[in-house]
């Protein structure tokens, strides 16, 4: 169960991507616009009043995003549903995916399909965290795999289920699109305030979702006192902050006119 309250404790961090993102989107007058992914909405809203004569969609797997997004009142569609599944029309012109790829299994596949799929001059954007080498990953990875943890979620925890910013645009340009890929490293500097380590709360509204599912309140009180004692080690606070370096990978591809 994904749960907005604790995604947006660092909404402002989590949302800058986006923006970098869309920005380097060319599209002029899309008729439809699709959010793969599209979390609370706010984001997709934005979408909305960049192209106010399009046809703005969010698609998400989460009930408790889409109850979210629907609630917003803004000019947008939102829609129950598996990425997996799902295929552009003709007039889709636009599709964004932010952070989302990355829980989909085999979407480098998708990409191909979607390349193929989409109507000439249209433009595909999509971002992942790309830290899952990074201390706050290799310690989840530790404890998820350690007594009495490993039997329960030490195949919960993925290694890394991304490819790099070469690897999608290769898989883009294969498909004849013109391809703008890169990646970027943020240094979030996150306030050290209260008792509670501030990569693990972030943590807590992505990678750790699925471990707690798996466990119940005792064990999952444990698993994360345990975490957060490893993350603090790793990430220190200096002056009130932790730092908290986080890579993400980037690629839009402008599919060609003429297909």
């Amino acid at each position: 169960m994904w749960d907005p309250a604790v995604y947006h404790r660092f909404g402002s961090e989590r949302s800058r991507p986006f923006f970098d993102l869309v920005a380097r989107v060319g599209a002029e007058q899309p008729r439809t616009v699709v959010d793969l992914g599209c979390g609370p909405g706010e984001l997709t809203a934005t979408l909305a009043e960049r192209w106010p004569g399009a046809r703005v969609v969010g698609l998400d797997s989460s009930p408790e995003m889409i109850d979210k997004a629907a609630a917003l009142g803004a000019r947008a569609e939102f829609r129950l549903g598996d990425l997996a599944e799902w295929r552009p029309d003709s007039g889709t012109d636009v599709v964004v995916t932010n952070a989302a790829l990355q829980w989909v299994p085999g979407h480098d596949e998708l990409l191909s399909a979607w390349a193929r799929s989409l109507p000439a001059g249209a433009w595909f954007a999509m971002q992942v965290p790309g830290n899952f080498d990074a201390p706050s990953h290799r310690a989840l990875r530790e404890v998820a795999r350690s007594e009495p943890y490993a039997a329960t979620v030490g195949d919960v925890v993925r290694e890394a289920p991304v490819d790099d910013a070469v690897g999608y645009a290769a898989r883009l340009l294969a498909e004849g699109a013109t391809v703008d890929a890169w990646e970027t490293t943020y240094v979030h500097l996150l306030p050290a305030t209260g008792a509670e380590h501030p990569v693990l709360r972030w943590m807590e509204g992505t990678a750790l979702r699925p471990v707690k599912a798996a466990l119940d309140d005792t064990q999952w009180s444990a698993f994360r006192a345990t975490l957060g004692a490893k993350l603090a080690a790793v990430y220190p606070a200096r002056s009130g902050h932790v730092a908290f370096p986080f890579r993400r990978i980037f690629v839009v591809a402008h599919v060609q006119e003429e297909k």
